[in-house]
């Protein structure tokens, strides 16, 4: 982790600072010092993409709902990367192009905070309360 990159440890904090910082992209990967060294690859094609892939936390022009139930769908729909030494980051940067599953590839990445996993814990719980996860939606 970039040692003066600050830490965010409660659901509040992230949702404070994605709507002061638009737009707000959210990466779960060893850190930005780890990024520097690599680029994103599809792992189906195996092709080499032009940027970091991450996902939106500026919620889109369409959502009607609070910041708060945007970021926690956010952080809980790509919790699952969350393993070893990967954890959620935040971060600003440049649209390159977009991934294989519609994702934006970043490029001059400013790394802002890392997202501590009680946050993580407490997006998941409002997911749970605010959304309805597998509801079919035609």
């Amino acid at each position: 982790m970039t040692p003066t990159m600050p830490r965010l440890e409660s659901l509040s904090e992230v949702v404070d600072l994605v709507q002061l910082l638009a737009p707000l992209y959210v990466r779960f990967s060893a850190g930005p010092e780890a990024d520097r060294a690599v680029v994103s690859r599809d792992h189906e094609s195996g092709c080499l993409m032009p940027g970091l892939s991450a996902n939106p936390m500026t919620p889109e022009p369409w959502w009607d709902r609070p910041v708060e139930h945007w970021v926690s769908r956010q952080l809980n729909q790509y919790a699952h990367l969350m393993v070893g030494d990967r954890f959620p980051w935040l971060l600003t940067g440049e649209i390159s192009a977009r991934g294989p599953d519609c994702e934006p590839l970043l490029v001059s990445i400013t790394p802002v905070a890392s997202i501590g996993t009680s946050v993580v814990d407490q997006a998941a719980s409002l997911y749970t309360q605010v959304f309805a996860p597998g509801a079919d939606g035609t």
